[in-house]
């Protein structure tokens, strides 16, 4: 069964990591997705040539998430393409960490813009459609150190923890129109990124979780695929963990 059947979905940064397992997750249970790329063009085009096997449409653009205009324009040639946009999916973000001892004011203003802000435009453009439409799946990546924090993470916990604030006023704000904002808070989860992790590191890490294990891209994905369904049609204002009892 497949549950997102004539669903517009949009994923920002999904060229690789958790985003590409979203992308994939999505078209296989029939959405028409279109996915975002800053900078990782040849990435981009291996997930859409991934994606063919679903027999959906699935396009990739470059788009950069943080810059308002940049949004505005990437909705506006969406909505050329299909007519309504059903799901949006906020996952683009990065890292800069450091003790705050060494974190410049740079560091802190980078990872705040693009992981925050790009919240906030994406949000911002996509409401007039699903204003329209009256219904709509908004969803935001989070992570568990945006409630617990992390040392050397005091710039992404902050990001992070921000994204909660705005995703539960969002949620109350268009309720009322059928529009529901949840958010995804991932825990230790085994990407491009954390194959550069000393694995002494990584093998601590995995200790402390109760399951004993990483997450994979796929387990956060199956949780995106359940809040983009009609199944979730009564949850919204929430913030869910994947991470293993991680949190717990």
């Amino acid at each position: 069964m497949k549950l997102l059947n004539n669903k517009t979905v949009i994923v920002t940064g999904g060229s690789r990591g958790i985003g590409k397992s979203i992308v994939l997750k999505l078209a296989e249970h029939g959405a028409n997705v279109v996915f975002t790329y800053l900078s990782s063009s040849k990435e981009a085009a291996m997930v859409v040539e991934d994606a063919k096997k679903y027999d959906t449409k699935i396009i990739a653009l470059k788009s950069d998430a943080s810059n308002y205009i940049d949004c505005e324009n990437l909705v506006e040639d969406i909505l050329k393409e299909f007519n309504s946009i059903d799901v949006l999916v906020n996952n683009a973000g990065i890292t800069k960490d450091n003790l705050l001892l060494r974190m410049t004011e740079d560091d802190f203003d980078k990872v705040l813009n693009v992981n925050m802000k790009s919240v906030f435009n994406m949000t911002k453009v996509i409401q007039k459609t699903m204003l329209k439409s009256r219904k709509g799946s908004i969803i935001n990546l989070g992570s568990i150190v945006g409630s617990k924090g992390n040392a050397g993470q005091a710039n992404y916990s902050a990001s992070k923890a921000a994204i909660v604030g705005f995703s539960k006023s969002i949620a109350l704000e268009l309720g009322s129109r059928n529009i529901r904002c949840n958010v995804i808070a991932p825990g230790f989860i085994e990407t491009e990124m954390t194959e550069h992790l000393n694995q002494e590191i990584a093998q601590e890490w995995k200790k402390n979780i109760p399951l004993k294990r990483a997450g994979s891209g796929f387990d956060v994905a199956n949780l995106v695929l359940f809040l983009a369904s009609d199944l979730s049609s009564y949850i919204s204002g929430q913030v869910i963990s994947v991470c293993g009892g991680m949190s717990t």
